[in-house]
């Protein structure tokens, strides 16, 4: 599977610098004579779990133009520029949100919304998307991008990132512990090797299993931004056309930690499992029997 989401790349390269600098700074501290603090040690795993994904939330808007090559187009001249900007700002003012900043960027069709904040997002639609859809179809998808903000996901998808994070550092530093001392039974003063590869092992199996979750969550806000879409325009049927030519073209590929971030994918077999995308046929299937 190649659309992995830069919010989850970034979020775990952040939550090893904090790793890093927490180890240098003394503040783990949950690793006592008398055992495990296990106070302590939650403290830790929220701090770093959380702040990996608050980091990555704060900084994601920058991150997604770097790594898209977006460009912002919200003062263009450009007559087609200046229709997805009235597009974009007509629906956030049906959204009561503030008007997000407006970019395009090269690429096959595809489309995407991100910032930490509904007031200050981003949203930004690809040039091959404005090539092979018609304005109805892309007024569509810029209407679920903006319903994405509008329902604060990147937050929620921050929330369930930080949680899922915390659960697998304090889990990962409890079974190795348990590893160490009761089953290698190290009655050293410390720590031992089996505690070392123990939590470094868990951390990869949790962080897939975590990955499975948060990957459900995002499914399930996909539906959600889908039926935004349709209240946006009134009308379904402009989204459920453009989820039919999407469903048809092979789907543009974001840099790999943005992809929960774009209108679509293609997820099969095993690996549907970390898809943040539903199949496009049970999306249409969705609004097709939405009210």
């Amino acid at each position: 599977m190649k659309r992995i989401l830069l919010f989850v790349g970034t979020n775990l390269a952040v939550m090893l610098v904090l790793g890093v600098a927490a180890s240098l700074l003394g503040v783990n501290r949950f690793l006592t004579a008398n055992g495990l603090n296990l106070g302590m040690l939650l403290a830790f795993a929220a701090l770093i779990g959380f702040g990996g994904a608050i980091i990555s939330l704060l900084i994601s808007k920058p991150v997604a133009k770097w790594s898209t090559g977006a460009k912002l187009i919200n003062d263009s001249t450009d007559p087609t520029h200046r229709w997805i900007v009235g597009t974009v700002e007509a629906f956030a003012k049906k959204a009561g949100i503030g008007t997000p900043d407006v970019a395009i960027f090269d690429g096959e069709p595809n489309a995407f919304a991100t910032g930490a904040f509904k007031n200050s997002a981003l949203v930004a639609v690809s040039t091959g998307l404005l090539q092979t859809m018609s304005r109805e179809e892309v007024e569509a998808v810029i209407g679920h991008e903006v319903a994405h903000v509008a329902n604060g996901d990147m937050v929620t998808m921050t929330l369930i990132q930080g949680v899922m994070n915390t659960f697998v550092i304090f889990l990962s530093r409890v079974i190795g512990y348990f590893v160490d001392k009761v089953i290698l039974k190290n009655d050293r003063g410390g720590v031992g090797i089996g505690y070392y590869v123990t939590t470094i092992v868990l951390d990869i199996v949790l962080g897939v299993l975590a990955a499975i979750v948060v990957a459900w969550f995002s499914r399930h806000r996909e539906y959600r931004a889908d039926a935004g879409a349709a209240a946006l325009m009134g009308n379904k049927q402009p989204m459920i056309n453009a989820l039919a030519r999407l469903g048809g073209m092979d789907p543009g590929e974001l840099p790999k930690s943005m992809a929960t971030m774009g209108i679509s994918s293609r997820p099969s077999g095993l690996m549907a499992l970390f898809s943040s995308h539903p199949p496009m046929e049970d999306r249409i299937r969705a609004l097709q029997q939405s009210q």
